[in-house]
């Protein structure tokens, strides 16, 4: 890891390197990770990058401390957390989630498209039943109607759906292991075919789509009782 940000033979920082984040700090692309070890990296790290400890130094130096320090606090900040981890990972595979996120949304009433969004199949029931109670009360609202029972009913989903939100966290890294399995055997000199790859790359993917709907939809949910 060194060797990417400091030149061997006098110790001056380097011009940053292009390399993914699990390379920056010297880690195999593995999902589950010592995140105390990370930490421990990060700031060695920061403390030999840092802009103020190389103030002194050549412009271009200087210049590279910042860049440097930049690329290790993002590095730090996907890699600590298990989702953003993840989600790097797969955009490093070439796979890409589905949009979902609030930025989509108002792309979509802006353009007057229809916005990318599927319904987790375990959930089709559930979201219609809610969706209709949402309009509901979204009308009652209007009108400036009080329905407490249906206000009650709507907030014990939320709830319901936090959990399942939680839930899908510890799944996610229930699938890890068979991903990090693969990179052993390539580390180990193994060949591992493309079809294995998807096949341990899968789970991932719709564990996150499914997270990151519920996610939307208790946002959707709170601010229609908010409002």
């Amino acid at each position: 890891m060194r060797t990417l940000h400091f030149c061997e033979a006098c110790g001056k920082v380097q011009p940053p390197a292009p390399v993914d984040y699990f390379t920056f700090f010297g880690l195999p692309r593995k999902l589950k990770m010592d995140v105390a070890a990370l930490d421990r990296d990060f700031y060695q790290l920061s403390r030999k990058l840092h802009p103020d400890i190389n103030a002194r130094a050549g412009s271009h130096e200087q210049e590279w401390s910042l860049q440097q320090t930049s690329r290790l606090n993002d590095a730090h900040r996907t890699l600590k957390d298990p989702i953003k981890r993840t989600q790097y990972l797969l955009k490093l595979e070439g796979v890409e989630l589905e949009e979902q996120s609030k930025s989509a949304t108002e792309q979509a009433r802006e353009t007057g498209q229809l916005k990318k969004q599927i319904v987790p199949p375990d959930l089709l029931e559930e979201v219609f039943e809610l969706n209709m109670q949402l309009e509901e009360l979204r009308g009652n609202k209007k009108m400036g109607e009080d329905d407490p029972a249906l206000i009650e009913e709507i907030g014990r989903q939320k709830l319901e759906l936090e959990e399942k939100h939680d839930e899908l966290l510890r799944e996610l890294e229930a699938h890890w292991e068979q991903w990090d399995a693969l990179v052993d055997r390539e580390q180990g000199g193994q060949s591992v075919v493309e079809d294995e790859r998807k096949k341990a790359l899968s789970p991932l993917v719709d564990v996150l789509n499914r997270r990151n709907y519920i996610r939307n939809l208790v946002r959707d949910v709170a601010e229609v009782l908010e409002s």
